[in-house]
């Protein structure tokens, strides 16, 4: 049995007639009725009762003309939905994010235009450091994320940057630092620090360690570590020490700490969109499209390898 036979058989059913079933298929009378016959053999029963002019369903073939119109309904209906997915207006996009990256700019703005743009896509959403990101993506638990210092080269992965980030240095608004006109690494000598651990990204704990240490900051004094940015704020607003945090962390510090500019801190952070190069997704193409039209990138450059 196929579909057709079903079409047929829905159309003949409904009209009661095959000449007015032929024409609203658009098929010769004869092939239809030969269609009809194909298809009560093959279910073993009549389906109609032949009429003088027309015909008339038969108890089995009112049965069965429910079921037809119902099944005929389900496969339009699956048809549809897999047209949305493969045109990328439908379907599951799952995204990962670093959390500092998410207050302001790019990252939060490509969620609400998705949002927006792909009402019937279903958007979920991962914040996780950038390494764990990598490997989800690798692995295939996501489709793409927003990751800081993404490898220049990777056999698996496509990227494109879509922000570069300063790192400033957060500190209790009462610190002796904040009445300084300019703060350079050498005025942190003293300072009592808290930094993240070497574990959570070991190629930037050693980058920073060495840019203090050319910058005259050769030990920094670390009291405290913290996981993560929001962790390291708050342990700044209770007076425990200083930390270094992204720029956009002034757009969710505590009242009861500053963000300041260290002038000779010269590591900016490259954010990109990074995703599987074998990823077909129609969805995730369209994401990354909407992406890279984003105002935000203005200005932004791919990094050279």
């Amino acid at each position: 049995m196929e579909l057709r036979h079903l079409r047929y058989f829905l159309a003949v059913g409904e009209e009661q007639h095959y000449g007015r079933a032929a024409g609203r298929l658009r098929v010769a009378q004869p092939a239809l009725s030969r269609q009809i016959q194909d298809l009560e053999e093959e279910v073993g029963f009549k389906l109609f009762e032949r009429l003088p002019r027309g015909v008339k369903l038969s108890a089995a073939g009112q049965l069965f003309l429910g079921d037809a119109r119902r099944i005929l309904q389900e496969v339009n209906e699956a048809t549809a939905r897999a047209a949305r997915v493969a045109r990328g207006q439908s379907g599951t996009l799952r995204v990962g994010f670093t959390e500092s990256a998410s207050w302001r700019g790019v990252v939060p703005e490509s969620f609400r235009r998705f949002r927006e743009m792909q009402p019937d896509a279903e958007l979920q959403l991962q914040p996780e450091p950038s390494l764990v990101q990598l490997e989800a993506i690798r692995s295939g638990r996501l489709d793409a994320g927003f990751v800081f210092n993404m490898p220049k080269a990777d056999a698996e992965l496509d990227g494109r940057p879509v922000a570069s980030e300063r790192i400033d240095l957060a500190v209790p608004t009462s610190h002796p630092l904040t009445k300084l006109k300019q703060v350079r690494l050498r005025d942190l000598t003293s300072a009592s620090f808290v930094w993240f651990p070497r574990r959570e990204a070991p190629a930037l704990y050693d980058r920073m360690m060495r840019e203090c240490f050319r910058g005259g900051l050769k030990s920094p004094i670390i009291v405290q570590e913290g996981k993560d940015e929001a962790t390291i704020l708050s342990l700044v607003a209770t007076g425990l020490g200083v930390g270094w945090v992204l720029g956009t962390a002034r757009w969710r510090r505590p009242k009861s700490v500053v963000i300041l500019s260290v002038v000779d801190m010269d590591l900016p952070q490259e954010l990109s969109l990074a995703w599987r190069k074998d990823n077909k997704s129609p969805l995730l193409a369209r994401f990354v499209a909407d992406v890279q039209r984003s105002p935000d990138l203005r200005g932004v450059q791919p990094a050279k390898a």
